[in-house]
């Protein structure tokens, strides 16, 4: 296993900058925020373009490697996090068009990962859901495997707000439709965040138990449920209000009960710290302070 983290929480800084100070704290492995250079996410974290994907050459891309293997840091994956089962078609058009420079970068890069969302509309039921997948990814797919890339969905309702409720904007979330995502889909894999089953109430060791073995990457993020939130909301709030991203260590999480299960299901990939807690935002300082706690909750299980 390699310790890292997502770049996305450093969207004003350049990849070297945080490759300098991830080498310096003792991460090995960075998943490479790579959205759109001229943005267009709007929310928390997202939005951030650290790699030029859409002019990526392969003189570029081993430049880009060899300054991070300088610094003994791997890559882990491309990550770009987007909606492609928007309700506008337009916008569907225009992030898968986005992801599949996504895909081209990391091939020329000699990364063999990308992480996605496979997406949701929330107006429509899943199957409604799952019926437009079926039409969009089976091209994507091919093309991944074209560039000899895996394609690795997280795991993330993506219900936060309420301008995603009562759907999500992603439904790859359940242990149903992850089922029918390896069943209908080869060359796939899972990017498991184990803070979206807290919530979720979904048995996180049988959960390990099932998929771990298609598990090609995993997120570190804990989640805290905010019993007074969810006294307020009611649990038909779906999560608003009550379920609070944390640093690992600071959630609900049983970190040991974790990595026993994904050493017992032969997990042996990179960790990922994914930071989306409020408590370590506000300045660079108190980011990067939030990543070493995590880096010290987990090192101790990464071997």
């Amino acid at each position: 296993m390699k310790l890292g983290l997502l770049t996305a929480p450093f969207p004003d800084q350049s990849l070297t900058e945080v490759a300098d100070w991830s080498a310096a704290q003792g991460f090995e492995a960075l998943e490479i925020a790579c959205w759109p250079s001229t943005g267009g996410a709007a929310r928390r974290y997202a939005g951030t373009a650290h790699l030029p994907v859409e002019d990526m050459t392969q003189s570029r891309a081993a430049e880009i490697m060899g300054d991070l293997a300088a610094r003994k840091l791997a890559v882990s994956a491309l990550g770009y996090y987007p909606n492609p089962l928007h309700p506008d078609a337009a916008h569907r058009a225009e992030v898968t068009g986005h992801l599949k420079k996504v895909i081209h970068a990391a091939d020329l890069m000699g990364v063999r990962l990308v992480n996605t969302f496979v997406g949701g509309d929330r107006s429509l039921t899943l199957d409604q859901n799952w019926e437009r997948a079926a039409q969009i990814f089976p091209e994507i797919l091919a093309f991944a495997r074209d560039h000899g890339v895996t394609l690795a969905f997280e795991n993330c309702p993506m219900i936060f707000s309420h301008d995603e409720w009562p759907g999500g904007h992603n439904i790859a979330y359940s242990p149903r439709i992850w089922r029918r995502i390896f069943d209908a889909w080869d060359g796939v894999g899972m990017n498991y965040d184990p803070s979206h089953l807290v919530w979720q109430m979904i048995d996180g060791a049988r959960f390990i138990r099932e998929f771990g073995a298609k598990m090609v990457h995993v997120h570190a993020k804990d989640l805290m449920i905010d019993r007074d939130g969810l006294y307020e909301n009611g649990i038909m709030s779906l999560g608003i209000g009550w379920q609070i991203p944390r640093m690992p260590g600071l959630g609900d999480i049983d970190w040991a009960q974790v990595f026993s299960g994904l050493y017992r299901a032969g997990y042996d990939g990179p960790v990922i710290i994914e930071h989306e807690d409020r408590g370590f935002e506000g300045s660079i300082e108190a980011i990067r302070r939030g990543f070493l706690l995590a880096r010290d909750v987990l090192r101790p299980f990464v071997k």
